[in-house]
């Protein structure tokens, strides 16, 4: 069964955490702790959908722990490692104008203005280049950066890295499928 369409990535279980069964957690929600708000959590292990349930959770140096229901040991929670955790879409709260969710923006297009005649251009004028689509995103500190992978059409099959931030940014247009950015596609 591939993943439900109404479910988003929202954390990824990174390691075990001591030996009772505990895991380490790396939110990608802000604040981080957000994340155990969201419940049931889903996971995709040996190509099996699973739920999992944090029954205590707590800040850890720069990150955080959580312990499962039914997780007991170290052995246990490794075997976890890696997986991302996958919540409904419909417990996030609405966002401002303008602000959107990661899942929101993977899988758009990519395209930056540019002058040069080859690009096509698009029903407002503007001369375009498809650099590809948003394949994930980074946390890089200062600012996000996505991900872009070359597509069939696009310049080439270069992975670039934008930094999501109004310098760069245009504009992200969701039902269209696309983002705008004014990014040089030699980079």
């Amino acid at each position: 069964m591939e993943k439900p369409d109404n479910y988003a990535v929202v954390a990824r279980i990174t390691g075990a955490h001591g030996i009772k069964g505990w895991v380490k957690v790396h939110s990608y929600t802000q604040p981080a702790e957000n994340v155990f708000s969201y419940k049931p959590w889903r996971v995709k292990l040996d190509g099996r959908w699973q739920e999992l349930e944090a029954d205590s959770f707590r800040a850890q140096g720069k990150g955080n722990v959580a312990h499962l229901c039914g997780i007991d040991d170290r052995n246990e929670a490794e075997a976890l490692s890696g997986l991302d955790i996958y919540v409904l879409r419909e417990q996030f709260d609405a966002l401002d104008g303008g602000d959107h969710y990661w899942y929101q923006l993977q899988g758009l297009k990519v395209f930056s203005v540019d002058g040069d005649s080859a690009a096509g251009s698009s029903a407002d004028g503007d001369s375009r280049v498809l650099l590809g689509e948003v394949a994930g995103f980074l946390e890089t500190g200062a600012n996000d950066v996505l991900v872009v992978k070359g597509v069939a059409g696009s310049i080439d099959q270069k992975e670039r890295l934008i930094p999501y931030v109004d310098q760069f940014l245009l504009k992200v247009d969701t039902e269209a499928g696309e983002i705008l950015v004014d990014w040089d596609p030699e980079f």
